[in-house]
């Protein structure tokens, strides 16, 4: 499974280089605090595959990493997904390393 850094991730962002970004966390915790990615909840992933990219970088994230690594996982053993990297330390870390104001669960 590959990785992004939320420093890399802001890199890309800054950049303005073309990739999706999908949130796999619940529309609670979305609320709490986001990064204005795509949000698919992570059960409902299977019902909208068509929404994610294979022509483009996809990060998936949630809170900490764990959920949206086995989405990655998942995608890319059930539909051929090579395109996607996996946010290390999700939400929190961004919280941590590059937005320290923003709201933590």
């Amino acid at each position: 499974m590959q990785e992004k850094t939320v420093t890399e991730l802001k890199q890309m962002i800054d950049s303005g280089v073309d990739f999706q970004l999908i949130d796999v966390r619940e529309p609670n915790e979305y609320e709490i605090c986001n990064l204005n990615g795509k949000l698919i909840p992570m059960n409902e992933v299977p019902e909208h595959i068509e929404e994610i990219a294979k022509d483009v970088p996809v990060v998936i994230h949630c809170r900490s990493g764990a959920r949206s690594g086995r989405i990655c996982q998942y995608l890319e053993a059930e539909y051929g997904y090579t395109n996607l990297f996996n946010l290390k330390g999700g939400i929190l870390a961004w919280a941590d390393q590059i937005d320290p104001g923003m709201p933590k669960y």
